[in-house]
C-alpha cells in the first residue's frame, strides 16, 4: 500500500505561468482534463487555479478571457506537499484547508499534483469516491 505522496501524486503536471490568459488556462485544463492547474514562474510555485477560478472570479465578473492573465484570478496563499510527505500529511493539509487538490514541490519547484480522488483510490480503492475518480471522463 502507498504511503509517500509520490506514490501517488500525478507527476509533471500541466502548469501556466502568471501571464497566462484565462483563456488559454481554460483550454489546457479541457485538453489535459483537469480542474486545477499551478501557477509558476520558472518552476517555482506562485498560485494556483481552479475551474472555479476561472469561473467565480473570472467569467462570472465579466473579465476578457482573451487579455486578462491568471494572476488576476488565481489563489496565491497555496499549501503545498512534498515527494517524500506521509499520505496522513497531504490528507491532513486538505481537510484543514478544505482544498481537493494540492500541489507537490520538491526544492521550491512543482513536481507534481496530488487530489483527494488520487487518495481515495489509493487508500480506500473500493470506495464510490476511488470508482468515481477511476471513472472515464465523458467529454
Amino acid at each position: 500500500m502507498p504511503n509517500l505522496v509520490r506514490d501517488v501524486m500525478t507527476a509533471d503536471p500541466a502548469t501556466v505561468s502568471p501571464r497566462t490568459t484565462l483563456l488559454e488556462a481554460a483550454r489546457l485544463m479541457r485538453e489535459a482534463d483537469i480542474g486545477e492547474v499551478p501557477v509558476v514562474e520558472g518552476r517555482r510555485l506562485v498560485g494556483i487555479l481552479t475551474d472555479r477560478d476561472l469561473v467565480v472570479r473570472g467569467i462570472a465578473p465579466d473579465l476578457d478571457v482573451h487579455e486578462v492573465p491568471v494572476s488576476r484570478v488565481c489563489s496565491t496563499d497555496v499549501v503545498s506537499v512534498a515527494p517524500d510527505d506521509p499520505l496522513e500529511q497531504a490528507v491532513a493539509q486538505m481537510r484543514d484547508r478544505a482544498v481537493r487538490r494540492l500541489p507537490v514541490v520538491d526544492d521550491n519547484a512543482v513536481v507534481g499534483v496530488i487530489t483527494i480522488g488520487d487518495l481515495a483510490m489509493a487508500k480506500e480503492p473500493g470506495s464510490l469516491l476511488a470508482e468515481i475518480s477511476n471513472a472515464v471522463p465523458n467529454v
